[in-house]
């Protein structure tokens, strides 16, 4: 019988396991690379891709927009109302001021499906018209309490100080203000038949929301060390403000804006259903159902209509604001 040859570590056997010797050598370079090729791609290496930069906030957060039902949903309805708001005659080639008394609170007939209200006006006209007032309203007034909350709130924040009290002490002051007694004492003496003394109304009143959501974000942005190494190497608080904390600071602001879209629009049709919002000869929605309340029993599509478009809106807002809430906050992932 042969001999068993005698081992070599050398020329191990394949059942035999080779150890790295924690020199350095040839083998440990060949066993480091024989690992890496075995070892799986982590999900982040999977997700980026190779060659390719971690994504930002920004982009990491539309990455997962897209993939969100609820934004889709939300985001195709609401450019849809912006579209027939900037161009109703897409969808509606009537006049809806052109009324006939003859067929005051008739039903639905072919050309007419939502029916005539109390003067005789084509319902689905105005309906489709009354998007551009609502929508210019929650827009307008979005973006203004949007802008004089972050600057206010902002620069309290950043500066601290006497200007932080200040701005706590006056916000406290608007938040004791009801918003429907306010609306009824400040809009009774207002004339004017256009959208901004409602948007100036709503501006005044919504500001400190956003403005105090600023504040606690910049104060939250400024503690952080790329701030504070930005301060030690001389920067000014200009450049702090635009370059570090804004970016940082304004995703917040942001999501409360959005879903507060969505409730300047519902405020403004509680104005002009209690008749200090817009007025004639404006189309709103608001005065619509404020029209139909009372025939609601005689006529019930007259406030079906409006209503129902006047929630789809507002629902839709807050939906948006809801899935961008849930990208931009990291701990509801």
């Amino acid at each position: 019988m042969p001999e068993p040859e005698p081992y070599d570590p050398m020329y191990p056997g394949d059942e035999e396991a080779v150890s790295p010797t924690g020199q350095g050598g040839a083998m440990d370079l060949a066993m480091d690379e024989a690992e890496s090729l075995e070892k799986p791609p982590s999900s982040q290496e999977r997700a980026e891709g190779p060659g390719e930069k971690p994504r930002s906030l920004w982009s990491d957060a539309w990455h997962q927009l897209r993939r969100n039902p609820v934004f889709v949903v939300s985001g195709l309805l609401i450019l849809f109302l912006v579209v027939i708001a900037i161009w109703p005659q897409l969808i509606a080639s009537g006049d809806p001021l052109q009324c006939d008394l003859s067929k005051s609170q008739q039903g639905a007939e072919p050309g007419h499906p939502f029916g005539y209200d109390t003067q005789g006006c084509d319902v689905y006209t105005r309906t489709v018209y009354g998007a551009r007032a609502s929508i210019t309203v929650g827009v307008c007034a979005t973006v203004g309490a949007a802008l004089l909350g972050s600057l206010l709130g902002g620069y309290a924040g950043f500066f601290g100080s006497w200007s932080d009290a200040l701005l706590s002490r006056v916000a406290d002051i608007f938040f004791g203000i009801p918003v429907i007694l306010g609306g009824l004492v400040f809009l009774s003496v207002v004339t004017s038949t256009t959208v901004w003394p409602v948007v100036g109304f709503i501006v005044l009143l919504g500001w400190p929301q956003l403005a105090r959501i600023a504040r606690g974000s910049v104060i939250t942005a400024k503690q952080n060390d790329y701030v504070q190494a930005a301060r030690a190497l001389g920067a000014s608080n200009g450049r702090m403000m635009l370059r570090h904390v804004a970016p940082n600071a304004v995703a917040p602001v942001i999501v409360v804006a959005t879903i507060a879209l969505g409730t300047y629009i519902a405020l403004e049709a509680t104005l002009s259903f209690l008749g200090v919002g817009l007025r004639p000869p404006t189309v709103s929605w608001g005065i619509d159902i404020s029209n139909a309340a009372s025939q609601i029993r005689n006529a019930p599509h007259m406030l079906l209509w409006p209503a129902g478009a006047l929630s789809i809106t507002v629902l839709a807002f807050i939906m948006l604001g809801d899935a961008v809430r849930d990208a931009l906050d990291p701990k509801l992932r």
